[in-house]
């Protein structure tokens, strides 16, 4: 799957996403905010207006489609790219994990691993900004941020491999 990136002067961006069977889906990113994405059924054809969204519904709409609302495959953590080398990531917490009824201070996740928990969803309630006192329980989703190699340390840390001090 290829993107091919480039400017509008005075407009913002386009991105042209290859699908794979000629066609291409091309999104313009306006300076404003406004998205406009466009169908193109190939090379030579011209593109059809799919949609126009504004900033945040275009953001509501990417949120969506990374999963961060609801997945549809089972999978033990998500991760996003927020800029290069920085990740923020969703774990699973199974309820064999050694950081269940840990605190975050107690388990020493930052300074074993390097990763920030910013968020922890624990049923239908979503727990921002937990204090270094908050529990880790089974069943929780654990969002955090970090570098790649810190990531991986906490998920290490999260099955129960030992991660070195």
């Amino acid at each position: 799957m290829d993107v091919i990136e480039s400017d509008l002067p005075g407009v913002g961006k386009k991105h042209e996403v290859e699908l794979g069977d000629g066609t291409s889906l091309v999104i313009v990113t306006h300076n404003t905010g406004q998205r406009e994405l466009y169908l193109k059924p190939d090379d030579d054809s011209d593109s059809e207006k799919l949609v126009e969204l504004s900033d945040r519904l275009a953001r509501m709409v990417g949120t969506i489609l990374e999963g961060a609302y609801f997945q549809p495959v089972q999978s033990e953590h998500v991760e996003t790219m927020l800029t290069e080398g920085t990740l923020l990531e969703w774990y699973a917490v199974e309820a064999s994990s050694p950081l269940v009824g840990e605190t975050l201070e107690s388990a020493h996740v930052g300074r074993k691993t390097g990763v920030t928990v910013v968020a922890i969803q624990r049923d239908e309630d979503v727990i921002s900004a937990p204090d270094s006192q908050t529990e880790i329980e089974a069943e929780d989703t654990l969002v955090v941020i970090g570098d790649r190699e810190s990531c991986d340390a906490f998920e290490t840390m999260l099955t129960g491999d030992e991660v070195e001090e």
